[in-house]
Order: structure tokens, then C-alpha cells, then sequence
């Protein structure tokens, strides 16, 4: 009798798009997985389950179920026991676009909710100009920072015994 069923589970999952499922069993580096397999990335497959009771007395519960992905660096190792996902380029771009898409109009929505959109245009250019104004410090401070060290040593005069 063997025990097979604890050598599936330690193993690394990787689903592709096409349906196909990989099975690795040894820690890899994201980056070889991404080498093997040109214009995806690997993304970290993560299922949450959220609870939310009922107001009233009663017991009733209801349960939402979502993925949680997060792409990894090509450093990042790719662990057993874990389930990752090959998304393509094309997908990676798309979301990125949606989140600054987001991004940006909740910032419309929040400049319009403090008073008009006049005040955070110039609240913008006023970060801008500060902005500028720090940078040449900055480049001082860098430019002091890569000055070598350099010890100065006294002469000790040697005397005949």
C-alpha cells in the first residue's frame, strides 16, 4: 500500500489557459516558468470566503466565494502545495488599464466632493512645482552620499631602541 495521496498534494500547481494543469514537484523560480512559456505571467491563486450574517435573529449566513490573484516577480518561487495561474500579457495590460482607470476617477469623484474640480487642479500643480523644487536637493544629498571615505592617519615616527 503506498500513500500517493500525500505525494499529489505536495506538489505546485500551475493551471494554463487552455484548461491544461502542470504539476511541478520541486520549488521554481517564477521566471523559469515564464521562460517556458513566452507572453504569460504567473499569478498566486488565492480562494476567499466571506461570511456575512443575516441582521436579524436568525441564523441564516450567506457566503460569498471569490479568487484573490496576485501576479509574481520573476524572482518569486513558486511553493508546493500551492495553486498558480498563467495569465497572459494581453490580460495583465487590461487589468493594469482598468486600475488606473479606477484610479483616476475615484480621484475625479473625491476632488469633486471636496468643492469643484478647480481646487484640486491647483492642489495638482501646487505638489508639482513642490516637487521640482525638492529634486535638485536631492541631488545634492545623492552626489555628497558617494564621496569614499578616506582615513587620515598621523605619522608615528619609529625611534632606534
Amino acid at each position: 500500500m503506498g500513500n500517493c495521496q500525500a505525494s499529489e498534494a505536495a506538489t505546485v500547481v500551475i493551471q494554463h489557459p487552455e484548461g491544461k494543469t502542470e504539476r511541478l514537484y520541486w520549488p521554481t523560480p517564477a521566471a523559469e516558468v515564464m521562460k517556458s512559456n513566452p507572453g504569460h505571467h504567473v499569478a498566486l491563486v488565492t480562494l476567499c470566503v466571506a461570511e456575512a450574517k443575516s441582521g436579524g435573529g436568525g441564523e441564516s449566513r450567506s457566503s460569498v466565494r471569490f479568487t484573490h490573484v496576485r501576479l509574481l516577480k520573476p524572482k518569486d518561487m513558486l511553493l508546493v502545495g500551492k495553486v498558480y495561474k498563467l495569465i497572459t500579457s494581453q490580460e495583465v495590460s487590461k487589468a493594469l488599464r482598468q486600475r488606473r482607470h479606477l484610479e483616476k476617477h475615484r480621484q475625479l469623484q473625491q476632488s469633486t466632493s471636496r468643492g469643484g474640480g478647480e481646487a484640486a487642479q491647483t492642489d495638482r500643480t501646487a505638489e508639482a512645482q513642490a516637487g521640482k523644487q525638492e529634486r535638485p536637493r536631492a541631488a545634492k544629498s545623492s552626489a555628497a552620499a558617494t564621496r569614499q571615505w578616506r582615513p587620515s592617519l598621523q605619522s608615528i615616527s619609529e625611534g632606534m631602541s
